[in-house]
């Protein structure tokens, strides 16, 4: 598996991360999961607090604890469960971080963690106050480095302007182009795209249609979508729909890496096989541009 360089850090990780939230509670499942994502050279494995409640901390760090020195653990804070759980309030205050990041260092039975996200963020935050806890934590050696999982513009280009982060984890495929409007900006301050989603909920996939509904996906109603998918696996007749994805994302030297889900070893080997797969031509890239939208943030402004 390649390996690309996270923002300005010295932390080299792997094309393909494994996104854990879809590792589920059953930890046989998860465990092969995680097993087969080591096999296959993954070295970023990306979680979060707010996760099964914790448990997909718990899960990820002990399967992950005989390797530790040879991987890198990401995972995020800001989503506060009430006592009930069932639901959830924002507070990315620095006394909230602080408590946060031990809880979730306990959970994933670790020392240390490589990269901790704020999980979303608000225009109202007073960001100034969550950078200097971020930076108090690498101070005391609680966390490597930190960034943002954000679609928000305003609040990522409020963090853009006032911390050191190396990385923006967002949602990016062939069907959202969002993140191309800030790659130039992005590379300039050498801040990374994790990318997310990269197959659009499944629409990238072989299934295809089977995975949309009649509210289509951001800019596309059902019926473009409907003629777009199968032109978009026949003008590339050579590759598998997946492949086509995963490739068209890490085509993109701003992106460090591309994290799509997998609840099943089936699922990831397919996703690693298409991200080992040759990358696509320039001629490729412009089909694929010509046929989907480049569609930008004010169109859905958050």
């Amino acid at each position: 598996m390649k390996k690309r360089r996270l923002g300005h850090s010295e932390l080299l990780v792997s094309e393909i991360g494994l996104g854990c939230m879809s590792l589920g509670s059953d930890e046989k499942q998860a465990s092969e999961i995680i097993q087969t994502a080591l096999d296959e050279g993954i070295n970023y494995f990306d979680t979060a607090d707010l996760y099964d409640f914790g448990v997909n901390e718990e899960i990820v760090g002990r399967n992950l604890k005989s390797v530790r020195e040879q991987v890198y653990i990401a995972t995020k804070v800001g989503n506060r469960w009430n006592e009930k759980k069932d639901s959830w309030s924002w507070d990315p205050s620095a006394t909230y971080i602080k408590a946060a990041v031990k809880d979730s260092l306990k959970r994933l039975g670790t020392d240390y963690i490589d990269l901790y996200q704020l999980h979303g963020g608000t225009t109202s935050d007073n960001i100034e106050e969550t950078v200097e806890a971020f930076e108090d934590l690498k101070k005391d050696g609680y966390i490597r480095h930190y960034g943002i999982s954000s679609i928000r513009p305003n609040v990522i280009k409020g963090f853009m302007e006032t911390s050191e982060l190396d990385s923006v984890m967002m949602q990016y495929s062939l069907l959202d182009r969002r993140p191309e409007e800030w790659m130039p900006l992005l590379a300039s301050k050498q801040i990374s795209i994790i990318a997310r989603g990269p197959l659009a909920k499944g629409l990238l996939s072989e299934k295809m249609l089977e995975k949309a509904n009649e509210d289509g996906y951001l800019d596309y109603s059902y019926h473009e979508l409907k003629d777009l998918l199968p032109q978009l696996k026949d003008k590339l007749t050579d590759r598998k729909l997946n492949e086509t994805a995963l490739q068209y994302v890490l085509s993109h030297s701003s992106v460090a890496a591309v994290v799509p889900g997998a609840s099943s070893v089936k699922q990831l080997r397919e996703n690693c096989q298409a991200a080992n797969s040759p990358s696509l031509s320039k001629n490729e890239l412009d089909i694929l541009k010509q046929l989907t939208k480049a569609s930008r943030y004010e169109s859905h402004r958050d």
